[in-house]
């Protein structure tokens, strides 16, 4: 079970990393500088560490997916961008896919 705790910590440090994105003003400032640099290192290290029991196809499906709708959750409650309709029928369908993809899936470990 610790390879979705990796996953997990990977989808946090990809969250704080491209909320801090903004922040870096086109990596003109330090700090959030480092801290996206940090953040994404850490994010592709602990996705390598899921890796090593999730199929990679579901892994990123899941990373990716968690990451659209806690990124836009986030630009909405921190930086005010709007979210309309659409966006959330969108978001709502990545996540939609994502469960159907973990839960009806038969994505299992490479036969190589």
């Amino acid at each position: 079970m610790s390879h979705w705790f990796y996953l997990g910590l990977a989808i946090v440090f990809e969250v704080i990393a491209t909320t801090a994105l903004k922040a870096t003003t086109g990596f003109s400032r330090l700090w959030p500088s480092l801290l996206v640099v940090t953040g994404y290192a850490g994010a592709f290290y602990f996705l390598s560490l899921s890796l090593r029991s999730v199929p990679i196809g579901v892994a990123y499906a899941v990373w990716s997916g968690a990451g659209v709708a806690l990124i836009a959750l986030l630009a909405w409650l921190v930086h005010g961008q709007a979210l309309n309709l659409a966006a959330c029928a969108g978001i709502a369908l990545i996540v939609a896919g994502v469960i159907v993809l973990n839960v009806f899936g038969q994505s299992g470990p490479s036969p190589h």
